[in-house]
């Protein structure tokens, strides 16, 4: 299964078309957003994506009655934590979604509990494995802090993460 990863928009239109595209052109088959949305302007583009979208609320996502009323038409919207399922031929994918990561986020690696922790907030690309959890922050897609605009391509199939530049 391929999964787009995404975080910390912060509405920038340009780079949130170039994701929608890129993911479009991969065949995703889901999107996350680890949040930071911003505004309902940007369901103009991310309603452009050929799969569903699951986000969580950043803290800077002000507007969220009307971002759930929109993104709830592809997918899902919801405060962090985010948890969900997938299944991949025989077996089940977990994964967790915050915005800012916990502070034990390294305990909850351990736990063993999700295959997949991804976070957003800090700006930061991350990628590690703790015990078999994966540990993913994409980095920031609206360029704002670091101007690295960069998103993550997650192949489940192969447990490979790939950083993307956009």
């Amino acid at each position: 299964m391929l999964i787009g990863i995404i975080s910390d928009t912060h509405e920038n239109m340009d780079a949130i078309e170039k994701a929608v595209e890129f993911f479009n052109s991969k065949k995703v088959d889901l999107v996350i957003h680890a949040g930071d949305i911003i505004s309902p302007i940007t369901f103009a583009h991310f309603s452009k994506l050929n799969c569903k979208i699951y986000l969580v609320f950043g803290n800077n996502d002000g507007e969220k009655k009307m971002l759930k009323e929109k993104y709830s038409q592809i997918g899902l919207i919801q405060e962090p934590p985010l948890e969900f399922e997938l299944n991949e031929d025989t077996k089940t994918i977990k994964f967790i979604v915050f915005h800012a990561p916990p502070q034990n986020l390294e305990q909850l690696a351990l736990l063993n509990k999700y295959n997949y922790i991804i976070y957003g907030h800090t700006h930061k690309k991350d990628y590690r494995k703790i015990g078999n959890t994966t540990i993913i922050n994409p980095g920031e897609a609206g360029g704002w802090l670091f101007n690295n605009k960069s998103i993550v391509l997650l192949d489940t199939k192969e447990d490979k993460v790939e950083f993307v530049d956009i």
